[in-house]
């Protein structure tokens, strides 16, 4: 029986550091694009903004590292919900994968501060987009399951 729960232990273990090392180097990312972000948006400090408060470059460079930020959080928010379904699908036990979306809650949590940005540091006046509504409610919906799914972490915490 023991040597049955070896590999999966191993292959868990496995899965865990692997993602740990994958939310890191995202996270990375994520950063980076804030400062850049932030740094286009350092001719002002009201928010929103109106268009007249920079100049053709500084909005054009502000322009640049919104949809760079933008195009950032879409894709995090679909690669997210796969690894989600993902851990859902796999043959770990139930403790495991509440360790696992663990892991993804705190980086959502985390990565939810930088993509918030679009929202606050912005002109006064945007454009409609459709595919950033549509993923910030995926974001929120990944968010709320992997919540709704680790109810029972206290139960990990006993064996602590």
């Amino acid at each position: 029986m023991s040597t049955s729960a070896a590999p999966d232990t191993a292959a868990f273990d496995k899965a865990r550091t692997g993602l740990w090392a994958s939310l890191q180097k995202h996270l990375a990312s994520i950063y980076a694009a804030e400062t850049d972000y932030r740094a286009a948006t350092r001719f002002t400090d009201t928010f929103p903004f109106s268009n007249s408060a920079a100049t053709p470059q500084q909005l054009l460079d502000y322009q640049h590292q919104r949809a760079v930020l933008r195009d950032l959080f879409v894709d995090e928010t679909t690669q997210l919900d796969t690894l989600v379904k993902a851990i859902r699908t796999k043959d770990y036990a139930e403790t495991d994968k509440k360790q696992l979306l663990l892991l993804i809650l705190g980086y959502l949590d985390l990565a939810e501060t930088v993509f918030a940005l679009l929202d606050t540091q912005r002109p006064s006046q945007l454009e409609p987009d459709e595919e950033l509504d549509e993923a910030r409610g995926r974001f929120e919906r990944i968010r709320n399951f992997v919540r709704l799914n680790i109810r029972g972490v206290a139960g990990l915490l006993k064996g602590v």
